[in-house]
């Protein structure tokens, strides 16, 4: 997938993965590709920036944690994350409505 593709969509991606439970940084990159189908490899340089600017704005909060005997920061999603999280969907809803409609359109236009 084309990381253009990405911009201005990840802190909704990260924000959707840490809905469900509490993760630290490789998980959360792990569930992205898993939840994906394999098309979202982010890099961790990527990832932990925006975790910890979206923890700075108050979207998530962290914690040490020793996840399989190993000490990890894991990532909570809180009351501001969630209802930032249901904003983003609802942007995106109308997002994809509205480019889905010109696509469309054009392919009917040309058909």
């Amino acid at each position: 997938m084309n990381p253009d593709a990405l911009r201005g969509h990840m802190d909704a991606l990260l924000l959707s993965v840490l809905e469900r439970e509490p993760l630290h940084g490789y998980a959360i990159i792990e569930a992205l590709q898993e939840r994906s189908g394999g098309a979202l490899s982010v890099p961790t340089g990527t990832v932990y920036p925006a975790l910890r600017r979206l923890e700075r704005i108050g979207y998530l909060s962290s914690e040490w944690a020793t996840v399989g005997g190993r000490k990890r920061r894991t990532y909570r999603l809180t009351d501001a994350g969630r209802r930032q999280l249901e904003g983003e969907r609802s942007a995106w809803r109308e997002f994809t409505t509205v480019i889905g409609s010109v696509l469309r359109a054009e392919a009917r236009a040309s058909g």
